[in-house]
C-alpha cells in the first residue's frame, strides 16, 4: 500500500482525487473501503470521505488487497506508471521489470517449459528469487501478482470495447484457456466474463458490427499538435494519413508478429483534447491482438510519460516545452528504415524514398481509406531483395548496405528494436553495421527503443539550438554533450525541446544527421 512509501503523501493523494486533475491519471489509485471499489483520481463519482480511501500505485496492489476496478472510470484506461528512478538499483529493476511485463507480446513469447517469470529474470539478468523479492520490497506482490492484474485489466477492456468471443478474449488476454481466465475473472472480480457484457455501456461508441472506438488516456500536459505535425511532415502515403482539419486524425496500416503468426490490419487514431485520451479503432483482423496494437499505440503517442517528473528536469533550460514529448514508431525496424533513408538528405527526400520502397516492395492490404493500402517491408523482404532493385529506387550503396544489415541483424535476432532492448548494446551493434553512425543509431534508440536518454551526438540544428557553432567541430560536439549531462536521464527530451526553440522546429527539420556523422 502506498501510504507506507516514505515518497508517498496519501493526504496529497487525496487532494489530488478532489481535485480530479488529469495531470495525477495513472499515478496512483484510490481504493475505497466503503464500496470495495478502486478508482482511478479522474473518476466522476462522488468524492469518497478521507476515511474510507485507501491509496495504491498499482492498480495490482488494489485488488490484491481484494478491490475491484470501478467500471465507470475503468482503471485500465489510465496511462501507465512511467516513473525513472536513477537512484536506487532495486528501483531500475522494477521499473524494467514492470515495464516488459506490461508488453502484451511478452505474454506469448516463449513456451510453456520456460514460464514468463524466469523468462523475465533472464531478460533482467537477476535471478527469480530476486525478482520476487524485488517486487515485494516495493510493491507488497509477487511479478506473477503483477502480471495477472495486467492481463485481466486488458481481458476487461476487450470485454467492453469489443463483441470477440470471450474464448478469444481469454487467447488475447495471455490465458492458455478459457477455463482458466473464467476461474481468475470470477476470483477477482466477483464476475464472470459475459455478465461484464450486461452492465451499462461504457463512455464508447460502437463503430460497425465488431468495432468500437478504445480510449487511451494521457496525462496532460500534451502538444498533440506538435506530435501531429510531425507525423505528418513524415508520413509514408500508402502506410499512413495524417490529417490536422477540423480535428487530429492518425490511419495507418499495420503488422506484428506475435502468438506464433503474423498479424495484419488497420488503426485509426482519433484525438479528444479536452478529455485527455485518443481514440482507436483497429480492423477486426486485429482484434485478436488488441492489447499488443494498444500498448504498440500508447508508445508511438508516448502517453505514458510523466510530465511533471521531466519538466522538472528541463524547464530552466527549456521553460516553454513541457507539453512536448517525444514521438514513438509503431514498428521498430519500419523506423530504422526511414532513419536511415534519412540520412543527409531532407525528410521530403527522406518521405519520397520510403514511398518508393513501401510502393515497390509493400504488400496491398485493403482498408476503408483508398490512401491507406500498403504495408511497410517487413526485414524478411529488405534482406532478400538484390542490391540492384534497392538501387534503381534511387537508394546508395551505403543505404543499401546498412538496411540489409539491419534487416538481417533482425531476423538472426542480433539485434531487437523495441523497448525491452538493451539501449547501449544496441547501439553499439548498430554502429557497428556498415552505413549507420554515431547520430542514426541514438535516433532509432530515442523513438523505437523509447529510450529517455539518447543524445543526439552531432546534430547540427541541436548545436544551434544551443548557441553552439553549428559547423560540426569536436569542439561544439563536446561542449553540448557536456552541456547534455544536467538533463538527464531525459536527454531525448532535451533534444526535442532544443529543435522546438531553434529556427527550426522538430516537424519540419531535415531527418538528418549532419555531414560526416554516418559512417
Amino acid at each position: 500500500m502506498l501510504a507506507a512509501h516514505p515518497e508517498f503523501d496519501a493526504d496529497a493523494c487525496y487532494r489530488a482525487l478532489c481535485s480530479r486533475d488529469a495531470r495525477f491519471d495513472g499515478q496512483f489509485f484510490t481504493a475505497v473501503t466503503s464500496t470495495g471499489i478502486y478508482c482511478r483520481p479522474v473518476c466522476r463519482v462522488r468524492t469518497p470521505k478521507r476515511e474510507n480511501c485507501l491509496f495504491f500505485r498499482h492498480a495490482a496492489q488494489a485488488e490484491l488487497a481484494g478491490f475491484r476496478p470501478c467500471l465507470r472510470c475503468r482503471p485500465e484506461l489510465a496511462p501507465q506508471d512511467r516513473h525513472w528512478s536513477t537512484e536506487d538499483a532495486s528501483s531500475i529493476l522494477l521499473q524494467q521489470a514492470t515495464r516488459w511485463l506490461d508488453n502484451p507480446h511478452q505474454w506469448f513469447e516463449g513456451d510453456a517449459a520456460t514460464p514468463t517469470l524466469s523468462r523475465l529474470a533472464n531478460h533482467l539478468g537477476v535471478s527469480d528469487r530476486h525478482l520476487r523479492r524485488v517486487f515485494d520490497a516495493h510493491l507488497g506482490l509477487s511479478p506473477l501478482q503483477y502480471l495477472l492484474t495486467r492481463k485481466l485489466l486488458a481481458a476487461k477492456q476487450l470485454l467492453t470495447d469489443t463483441q470477440l468471443p470471450i474464448a478469444d478474449v481469454a487467447l488475447a488476454s495471455g490465458f492458455g484457456s478459457q477455463r482458466r481466465f473464467n476461474t481468475a475473472f470470477m476470483q477477482h472480480y466477483g464476475l464472470q466474463p459475459g455478465q461484464l457484457r450486461q452492465q451499462p455501456p461504457a463512455a464508447t461508441q460502437h463503430r460497425g458490427k465488431n468495432r468500437r472506438v478504445m480510449a487511451l488516456s494521457w496525462r496532460p500536459p500534451w502538444d498533440a499538435s506538435a506530435m501531429w505535425r510531425f507525423f505528418a511532415q513524415r508520413h509514408i502515403r500508402g502506410v499512413e494519413q495524417v490529417e490536422m482539419e477540423p480535428g487530429p486524425v492518425l490511419r495507418r496500416t499495420l503488422q506484428l508478429r506475435t502468438q506464433g503468426r503474423l498479424w495484419k490490419g488497420w488503426l485509426s487514431i482519433t484525438l479528444d483534447t479536452l478529455a485527455h485520451r485518443a481514440e482507436l479503432q483497429v480492423s477486426e483482423s486485429l482484434l485478436g491482438v488488441l492489447p499488443a496494437v494498444i500498448w504498440r499505440v500508447r508508445a508511438m503517442l508516448e502517453l505514458d510519460a510523466d510530465p511533471s517528473a521531466i519538466h522538472a528536469a528541463l524547464r530552466d533550460d527549456f521553460p516553454g516545452g513541457d507539453g512536448l514529448r517525444v514521438p514513438g514508431a509503431a514498428d521498430g525496424f519500419e523506423l530504422a528504415v526511414r532513419a536511415i533513408l534519412g540520412q543527409q538528405v531532407t525528410v521530403a527526400a527522406a518521405r519520397t524514398l520510403a514511398q518508393r520502397l513501401t510502393e515497390h516492395l509493400g504488400e496491398y492490404i485493403e482498408t476503408p481509406w483508398p490512401d491507406v493500402n500498403r504495408l511497410f517491408p517487413t526485414p524478411e523482404c529488405i534482406a532478400h531483395i538484390p542490391p540492384e532493385t534497392l538501387g534503381e529506387l534511387g537508394i546508395v550503396r551505403q543505404r543499401q548496405a546498412a538496411l540489409r544489415a539491419v534487416a538481417h541483424g533482425c531476423l538472426s535476432h542480433q539485434i531487437a528494436l523495441d523497448p525491452h532492448a538493451d539501449p547501449r548494446a544496441t547501439i553499439a551493434a548498430l554502429q557497428a553495421m556498415p552505413g549507420i553512425g554515431p547520430w542514426t543509431a541514438q535516433y532509432i534508440a530515442m523513438r523505437a527503443l523509447r529510450w529517455p536518454d539518447a543524445w543526439l551526438t552531432g546534430d547540427v540544428a541541436l548545436t544551434k539550438a544551443l548557441g553552439l557553432p553549428d559547423h560540426g567541430g569536436r569542439e561544439a560536439h563536446r561542449s553540448a554533450e557536456e552541456r547534455s549531462q544536467r538533463w538527464r536521464p531525459w536527454r531525448s527530451y532535451a533534444v526535442i525541446r532544443a529543435w522546438a526553440q531553434g529556427d527550426r522546429a522538430p516537424d519540419t527539420r531535415p531527418n538528418t544527421p549532419p555531414s560526416g556523422a554516418v559512417s
